[in-house]
């Protein structure tokens, strides 16, 4: 029997670490094989927005640790998450996906402006929107960014795709006896210091009971089996 998707629409949340592989930059092997999972994700029937960070190319934060002024520097990170929105844009429509990116900082020439309403109508004709420029103020991470858009076009859940296999009690590739969760709630993430988001997003999902997932987006396919509804990663509710 086809698999169908369990959830009738879906944030995906990616960090630009993602696509660049083992390096700095925008890996062309990953940010394709990216596109050939969200694509087999959206034929099983969601309605998909994507948000991606920049640390790829400019980390915010880290720059302002080294003196940068921290508004300056997170601006600087908005715009990284449009070079990646672009990219993964490229990536998409060569195989096939009608998508639009959206930006909350104004770009005319190159995304149109994040409007709720529009970006809920493309979700509706199947369209893939790609929300860039985190929420286009600075102090707040591309995870806030995430769970505001995820309940602004009134997603079911976020899917915070990761490189390890959902989440542990302790650094995984450090311990060989972390353990890992199948379901936590978001005051166990919040008091064990857990990495899954920043506490500003954790404590909006929870203020709102949106369910977070979080997976290995290493795997090809992952993508689809998440949206399916396969036991896979964790589940924060």
């Amino acid at each position: 029997m086809a698999k169908k998707a369990k959830y009738k629409r879906v944030l995906l949340k990616m960090s630009g670490e993602a696509l660049a592989g083992e390096g700095y930059g925008i890996s062309n092997e990953i940010i394709t094989q990216i596109a050939k999972d969200v694509a087999e994700a959206v034929d099983l029937g969601v309605e998909l927005g994507v948000v991606i960070g920049g640390g790829n190319i400019f980390r915010g934060v880290a720059a302002a640790a080294n003196g940068m002024d921290r508004a300056s520097s997170d601006y600087m990170g908005m715009l990284a998450t449009c070079i990646n929105s672009l990219a993964i844009q490229d990536a998409f429509e060569k195989i096939g996906l009608e998508t639009r990116v959206q930006t909350a900082i104004e770009m005319a020439e190159i995304a149109e402006p994040y409007i709720r309403r529009k970006a809920i109508r493309h979700l509706e004709k199947g369209r893939v929107v790609i929300f860039g420029a985190g929420t286009g103020n600075p102090y707040f991470t591309t995870d806030t960014a995430a769970a505001l858009r995820a309940m602004e076009i009134n997603a079911e859940v976020i899917m915070k795709a990761t490189k390890v296999d959902g989440i542990f009690d302790k650094d995984p590739a450090l311990h060989k006896d972390a353990k890992k969760f199948e379901e936590i709630n978001y005051i166990q993430v919040l008091n064990g210091g857990l990495k899954v988001m920043d506490s500003t997003a954790i404590s909006l999902c929870m203020d709102n009971r949106l369910p977070i997932l979080t997976f290995n987006m290493t795997v090809p396919g992952n993508i689809a089996r998440a949206i399916s509804g396969d036991p896979i990663g964790t589940i924060v509710k």
